[in-house]
């Protein structure tokens, strides 16, 4: 078996194995509970977290000095 052939194989079996346990998240309403959850919290957390990040890095690049906190 060559690399290509092994690696299709691998990309193929990771492919069955995503789908079945999209199908056994999507009929097993505990499971589809827990996963809208996460995407829940990576949505509200994750997300905002990160454009805070991309921000400040801008923000220090730009060569500008920091704003004072309103108040």
């Amino acid at each position: 078996m060559t690399e290509a052939t092994a690696r299709q194989l691998a990309n193929g079996i990771l492919a069955v194995t995503a789908i079945g346990a999209a199908v056994v998240v999507v009929r097993t309403p505990s499971l589809r509970r827990l996963a809208w959850r996460l995407a829940l919290a990576a949505a509200t957390v994750t997300i905002p977290a990160w454009l805070n990040r991309e921000v400040r890095t801008a923000w220090v690049e730009s060569g500008r000095k920091a704003v004072p906190p309103l108040g």
